[in-house]
């Protein structure tokens, strides 16, 4: 264990370096993060009684995804790992005295971390001072944003799980580049990147709400917002732990049969 906080440790303060790729991020986000609620405005104010979230629940949940992006998007990858099986190195990482699966698992998670780490603080100051109504409103109440802090936790392990079934598919394939598209953009739509879950049709939403996707960004951001609130929130959670450990369970058997019969080019 002690070993896994190291690498963690380590991963997380070298990604800290990347101030200007994060400045620019910033702004981006920003840029996006308005483009997206002033979209919404405008349906909002056409019709403000078809929309099954507040205008207000909506835009935290627009600020609150664009400030922890990269906790929720699939589609940041870590190069080095990409690198890993495309370059032989892997050869070296499995006679490392530490287990692939969560050595990955851990450098996953810390470059995610790191990465939301220097953009959401500026991102939540500028917008909670916004004003009315395109301002970030806090939680509802203390226990609704413990919910959510708890929900974001699992939302980060969910995704590095799921990331890691894309890392672990190298090992069969030469390149991995079309199936990370292909994935990220489901991924995307089905968490609730491009809109909310609520505003899908019952049927996609249905089917939606009960997939690994739904257990990343939607339910933290609509927590924070208190879209999700009560049981409903107790339940959101329940979901993300079974999936967190439906994938992780998944990605450790698959890793330990892909390990085992490794080709390494050249060698």
């Amino acid at each position: 264990m002690r070993a896994y906080a190291a690498l963690f440790r380590i991963r997380f303060v070298n990604s800290l370096q990347y101030r200007a790729a994060a400045v620019s991020g910033v702004v981006t986000q920003f840029a996006f993060g308005f483009m997206f609620i002033l979209a919404f405005a405008a349906f909002y104010r056409a019709a403000p009684e078809a929309f099954p979230m507040q205008f207000s629940h909506t835009v935290s949940y627009i600020w609150m995804q664009q400030a922890f992006l990269a906790l929720f998007v699939t589609w940041y990858w870590d190069n080095d790992i990409l690198n890993t099986v495309t370059e032989g190195s892997i050869a070296y990482e499995l006679v490392r005295p530490v287990d692939l699966y969560h050595r990955w698992f851990v450098q996953s998670m810390a470059n995610r971390l790191s990465r939301a780490a220097l953009r959401c603080a500026p991102i939540i100051a500028v917008a909670a001072v916004l004003p009315e109504p395109y301002r970030l409103h806090l939680p509802p109440d203390p226990r609704q944003f413990l919910l959510f802090v708890a929900s974001m936790v699992l939302t980060l392990g969910v995704v590095s799980a799921f990331v890691m079934l894309i890392y672990i598919s190298m090992f069969r394939t030469v390149s991995t580049a079309g199936l990370r598209y292909i994935v990220a953009a489901f991924a995307d739509f089905l968490a609730g990147q491009i809109m909310p879950l609520p505003f899908f049709p019952g049927l996609v939403r249905a089917v939606a709400e009960l997939t690994p996707f739904a257990a990343m960004q939607n339910m933290p951001l609509r927590i924070y917002g208190g879209d999700i609130s009560g049981s409903g929130a107790y339940f959101g959670l329940l979901l993300q732990v079974f999936w967190l450990a439906a994938l992780y369970g998944a990605g450790r058997a698959w890793m330990s049969r892909a390990v085992n019969k490794v080709a390494v080019q050249g060698g």
